[in-house]
């Protein structure tokens, strides 16, 4: 095993938001997916969920955003190119994972239906039922779901490429 023990980890902060992110955004994405084969009788259940989710995932992102100015993440070796591959695909991770929650928060906002978050606390709607935008914030939403997935598939294939063909340490550098 090359390089196995040889990189610090990622501070316990880092690695309990990349964690809580990741099994949040596994939930909400099926959810979101689910919606639109939902028994009309629960399809508002699907959305509370799925919304109120998002919306966690939103505030821990920013969590995450401050977390990452403050704690810099350990030291990363291998050609310049694959740094400069990983610095823009974790950047895009970040962007969307703001960009998606922000989108679904309003588009739902814009087609009149205010969040109540986990039917608990009442959010405020800073855009009100505005039917004429409400097809952008959805587009928007629905477009970054998409690019995120894509992003996902090219973070799990690094991980799988250290992991299984290089042999080294840095999945558990975030475990």
């Amino acid at each position: 095993m090359a390089d196995v023990g040889t990189h610090t980890r990622y501070a316990a902060p880092s690695r309990l938001l990349h964690w809580t992110i990741a099994i949040l955004v596994l939930l909400t994405w099926p959810l979101g997916l689910m919606i639109d084969f939902a028994k009309k009788e629960v399809v508002l259940n699907f959305y509370l969920v799925h919304e109120s989710i998002g919306f966690l995932v939103l505030w821990l992102m920013l969590v995450r955003v401050g977390n990452r100015l403050i704690i810099k993440p350990p030291v990363q070796d291998g050609p310049a190119i694959e740094q400069i591959a990983a610095h823009t695909v974790h950047g895009l991770l970040y962007l969307f994972l703001i960009i998606m929650p922000v989108s679904g928060f309003l588009a739902t906002n814009a087609h009149g239906f205010p969040l109540k978050w986990f039917n608990l606390i009442q959010v405020w709607s800073p855009i009100g039922k505005s039917p004429d935008i409400a097809p952008i914030f959805s587009a928007i939403h629905f477009w970054s779901a998409w690019i995120l997935l894509g992003l996902f598939a090219v973070h799990m294939g690094a991980v799988l490429m250290h992991h299984v063909i290089r042999k080294d340490d840095t999945l558990y550098r975030i475990l």
